[in-house]
């Protein structure tokens, strides 16, 4: 690879839509997961906790937590593609474990398999996308990104349930989950390109390099909590994945026991997840050209207003409205979240940045799992959409409060001048 290196869209469309066709198929394989198994544990394995129907969304952001923050640091040194690939080596097992699973931890060991993977291989292509797209188009790669991801989430969801429909819970869906894996490991090993010299070149030309090579520790602490733009982002993706759990879970026995068939579930989840997968084509660009800060805080509220209706309705079409309307909340915060985090990081730790901020988000899995499956056993299932709507609320409220600006047009000048904002001096 002689070529001179620039960044931009358009001059890397080949590998751009490669990447887009990856993280679709990421996005299939957790959505192949989203509509079938919690009914599996309730209705095959006779499992009647929803703490322990939620476990396996527990282990699975822990552990896809982990492999966010680690896997950036890993392709600073070693680059994006071997860690792409070795998120798809790790899927393999998947829809054998789950086909044969005797009980319901099974499951749960081939779920953090699952946030190995999804750890690893949406990590990777969404670094990849900011790597080739360069600082002017970071919102609309991180757009695009999300979108197809999540697009494939929808998909993957409403496949399985048509699938389980007609064929049964088991096998059927994950024989459909296997073909996924192995096209998205041959297009991961064969087609791939590097993109880890797109992000060193566009380090080399940032003026300021106080800020440059940072320690691990040091980014691991600004990320968390020695930044307060960054603090807000991360407490914000952490609470946002309360809903997305809640989505896993509960939506699938709420509305099974309130009368819908699997099918009308996964329309539902489906809705939800196309309508935060679609609208993420617009809401990246928009951050681009509005700033980062108005999606983010409006979408943490819209949310939040999606999961209370949810239990304030009962019917089929209302439910699809509800859903609807938590997507569009999803998709103003979601990718916007990653930009502010782009923005605020020195190219040279970005991956590594990211990942720290990916691990806190994903951690939200796990956190929201034990909140919502303890609210549902101690309460009710109805009580976990409180809480989790509560949450969302009093999340944007601290983002409203803390979170600057970081769009380079519209925020407090250029990239470089947040580090003074420390929430707490050292």
């Amino acid at each position: 690879m002689h070529h001179v290196i620039q960044a931009g869209i358009r001059r890397n469309l080949p590998q751009f839509a490669l990447q887009l066709l990856t993280v679709f198929a990421v996005g299939l394989t957790i959505g192949a997961e989203r509509n079938v198994v919690p009914v599996l544990g309730r209705d095959v394995l006779g499992i009647e906790s929803v703490l322990v129907i939620g476990s396996f969304v527990v282990s699975f952001g822990f552990v896809k937590a982990l492999l966010n923050l680690y896997g950036g640091k890993w392709s600073e040194a070693y680059g994006r593609k071997p860690i792409l690939v070795a998120g798809w080596l790790v899927a393999l097992p998947i829809p054998v474990i789950i086909v044969y699973a005797p009980n319901w931890w099974w499951i749960s060991v081939g779920n953090v398999l699952l946030g190995v993977n999804q750890g690893l291989a949406w990590s990777m292509s969404v670094n990849a996308k900011i790597d080739l797209a360069g600082s002017d188009a970071r919102g609309f790669a991180v757009g695009l990104d999300e979108a197809f991801g999540y697009g494939g989430v929808a998909i993957g969801a409403w496949v399985t349930g048509v699938l389980a429909a007609q064929y049964g819970l088991r096998p059927a869906p994950f024989y459909f989950l296997a073909g996924v894996i192995v096209v998205a490991l041959v297009v991961s090993v064969l087609l791939i390109e590097e993109t880890l010299p797109y992000a060193r070149a566009e380090a080399e030309n940032e003026s300021d390099d106080a800020d440059a090579d940072l320690p691990f520790r040091t980014i691991l602490k600004r990320a968390t909590w020695g930044d307060r733009t960054l603090f807000a982002a991360s407490q914000a993706g952490s609470v946002e994945k309360f809903v997305d759990a809640l989505v896993w879970i509960a939506y699938p026995l709420y509305l099974t026991t309130a009368g819908l068939s699997v099918a009308e579930v996964g329309v539902v989840v489906g809705v939800y997840g196309g309508v935060w997968g679609v609208l993420q084509l617009y809401t990246g660009k928009l951050a681009d050209d509005i700033g980062r800060r108005p999606p983010v805080v409006a979408g943490m509220f819209v949310a939040g207003v999606g999961v209370f209706a949810t239990v304030l309705v009962d019917n089929y079409w209302l439910w699809l409205v509800t859903a609807g309307v938590t997507g569009v909340g999803m998709a103003l915060l979601y990718p916007n979240l990653i930009t502010v985090v782009g923005d605020a990081a020195h190219p040279s730790w970005r991956a590594t940045g990211l990942g720290v901020y990916r691990m806190w988000r994903d951690a939200g899995y796990g956190f929201g799992a034990i909140l919502i499956g303890t609210t549902a056993d101690l309460v009710s299932t109805e009580a976990a959409f409180y809480v989790v709507a509560a949450a969302m609320f009093l999340s944007g409220g601290i983002a409203v409060v803390w979170m600057r600006e970081t769009h380079p047009e519209f925020g407090a000048g250029g990239n470089m001048e947040i580090q003074a904002s420390s929430l707490f001096d050292d």
